[in-house]
């Protein structure tokens, strides 16, 4: 890890890595989750909120988001929708389907041979009509007509990637 103060390679801590290891639990629902993290790396709240900032500021960590399960949240149909858009209107026009709030991801690709696709939007619907529906809303939106819907056959196991998960915790003191 890279100390922001200097160009020396910094290691986590031990409990650093504690507070690493709450931080990629389950988010707590509740008044006071920061509390319930800090007591999970088994330290006080103040300390452990003092040590994430740290991480922030020295690029340990680079962000810390939610994960919608959408379909338990009844969005039964998505489909990645692949888009053809001009060079030059490219940000105008993942500016107005990013603002849309059944998109959930947009982010542009480099078309390859066969493929002429360069925007990428996932969107979530509670059908599939409904899928179709937005997006022929967001074609009209920006006057893009050359696009494809892959819709999702199957979900696969979302999981995220775990740090320091195969070291014992006895190693930890």
């Amino acid at each position: 890890m890279c100390n922001s103060n200097s160009n020396e390679q910094t290691a986590l801590t031990a409990p650093d890595k504690k507070i690493v290891r709450a931080l990629q639990e389950d988010f707590p629902l509740c008044e006071e989750p920061y509390k319930i993290l800090a007591e999970r790396a088994g330290i006080d709240e103040e300390k452990f909120l003092e040590r994430v900032k740290d991480f922030l500021r020295e690029k340990k960590i680079r962000k810390m988001g939610a994960v919608l399960q959408h379909r338990t949240a009844g969005f039964k149909s998505n489909a990645l929708c692949v888009w053809n858009v001009p060079p030059e209107k490219l940000l105008e026009v993942a500016e107005i389907m990013s603002a849309h709030s059944a998109v959930s991801h947009c982010y542009d690709r480099n078309p390859a041979p066969n493929w002429n696709y360069n925007l990428y939007t996932m969107i979530h619907a509670k059908s599939r009509e409904e899928c179709d529906a937005i997006i022929a809303e967001l074609s009209k939106l920006t006057g893009i007509t050359n696009f494809q819907a892959l819709y999702s056959k199957k979900e696969w196991k979302k999981t995220a990637m775990k740090y320091f998960d195969d070291e014992p915790s006895t190693n930890d003191e």
